[in-house]
């Protein structure tokens, strides 16, 4: 059957924001190599430093949940407009920070613009796609996810090698000015808003909730200046998102749920946001430990480790339209399945990681980790998300991201503790835990197109 062609208006908009988000998603781990540098530059410690990393994820686990009453409030045109001018300002404060705390303000910002971009890409894809062809634009927002995260060393190690730090915020504005001018120009004024319902309480528990659980997930295992101790900020967060939860499902009942988590009723929804919790949590496990054993372990540069890196996530970028679109014609289970023994096999070879570890290794290691991922999330994401009624389309998005960054710091937190004990520890872990992507595969159902 003839898949239904896309106008060139709609085409135009996807390319816009998912050049948006993976710009956005890039910076998450842009600085994770350069916070020697900023240590010296900016006179801090090391724990001091990692808030620059650990603050973006928190902002994203705080404001993300907020996604889905803002994409169902307001007009698509609005959303890309205001996210990508409050990244951008906080880029330009960020650049130009003479001190660590407006460095620190400016991630922050950053990270709020990029909380929103993800849902709103993929909630745009769900509205404006035809089921026929949303896999391959799946694949698109796979790209941003999986492959921007994985890029960021490789981009953050290069211009470090002829710039300073600051070169990593000042490349990134003149992209931002025109993303945001040419999306105020093709982004929709409207595609089916909605009154929305603003719960203040659900908002504060929001924040609390997820913000305790991630700053409490990041702090563990390490030096931390705060004065509550790590296992007091995941009580009080576990806490905080049981009652949002449970707020939730009372207000969904006079349908005025601030996060409509009735999106877990789909079991294709559940297994996806089960899966992508797995692999991103890999991922970014990954990408925070292998740059630490290269550089400390095998003595390598950051120059030299960000490009030993770019093999693999240049090929999930690529992939990543490819597996979407193959997945519009055989569905979720033909290409999960083998992806998550492609991943199981990878992690496996970073298991024997050592001293002594030839560079082919690593790089091997490297490009099957993602092609597995590749080959797995842009089926989910298709089969999970479509499976969802309509009106459910951004809280599903908002809920799925949401997850995923929770899952994120638990796993960066974990590798980290783990590494300082034994670098072989943080991969066996990780090993183990790419298993459960290949029980999930076996949960889907035969025929899912």
């Amino acid at each position: 059957m003839p898949q239904e062609r896309l106008d060139r208006a709609t085409l135009t908009l996807l390319g816009i924001m998912v050049f948006a988000a993976f710009t956005l998603i890039l910076n998450e781990t842009l600085l994770g190599v350069a916070l020697p540098e900023l240590m010296e530059s900016l006179d801090v410690t090391a724990s001091t430093a990692q808030w620059l990393t650990s603050s973006f994820m928190l902002t994203l686990a705080v404001v993300t949940p907020t996604a889905g009453y803002v994409l169902a409030r307001w007009s698509p045109r609005t959303v890309f407009v205001a996210a990508m001018a409050v990244f951008t300002a906080g880029t330009v404060l960020a650049a130009s920070a003479p001190s660590f705390a407006p460095l620190l303000a400016g991630r922050v910002l950053q990270a709020s613009g990029t909380a929103v971009m993800i849902p709103l890409l993929m909630t745009t894809i769900l509205r404006l796609i035809p089921p026929s062809r949303r896999g391959q634009m799946m694949g698109y927002v796979g790209l941003s996810i999986s492959a921007a995260p994985a890029l960021g060393p490789t981009v953050s190690g290069m211009i470090l090698q002829f710039a300073s730090w600051r070169w990593l915020f000042i490349l990134v504005i003149p992209i931002a000015l025109v993303t945001v001018a040419v999306g105020a120009r093709f982004a929709p004024r409207e595609i089916h808003t909605s009154v929305g319902h603003l719960d203040v309480l659900s908002m504060v528990l929001s924040t609390l909730g997820f913000g305790a659980l991630v700053l409490g997930l990041s702090s563990l295992g390490g030096e931390t200046a705060l004065p509550v101790h790590p296992a007091l900020l995941l009580v009080a967060g576990a806490l905080g998102v049981t009652w949002f939860v449970v707020r939730q499902r009372v207000l969904a009942q006079r349908e005025r749920a601030f996060l409509d988590l009735r999106t877990f009723r789909s079991r294709a929804y559940t297994l996806t946001v089960v899966l992508t919790g797995i692999t991103l949590a890999s991922l970014l496990g990954v990408a925070v430990v292998l740059p630490l054993f290269t550089v400390v372990t095998l003595g390598m540069t950051p120059l030299a480790t960000g490009l030993m890196l770019l093999p693999g996530a240049l090929v999930m970028g690529a992939m990543g339209p490819f597996i979407g679109k193959l997945s519009d014609r055989l569905g979720a289970r033909p290409l999960v399945l083998p992806g998550s023994i492609i991943f199981v096999v990878a992690m496996g070879i970073m298991t024997t990681f050592g001293p002594g570890t030839a560079m082919w290794t690593i790089v091997v290691a490297h490009v099957l980790m993602s092609v597995g991922i590749a080959t797995m999330n842009t089926p989910m994401l298709n089969f999970g998300l479509g499976s969802l009624r309509h009106e459910l389309y951004s809280h599903g998005s908002a809920a799925l991201t949401t997850f995923q960054q929770v899952a994120g710091a638990a796993a960066t937190a974990g590798f980290v503790t783990l590494m300082t004990i034994e670098v072989r520890y943080a991969f066996v872990t990780a090993a183990v835990i790419s298993l459960a992507s290949v029980g999930v595969a076996l949960r889907l159902p035969r025929s899912s197109r």
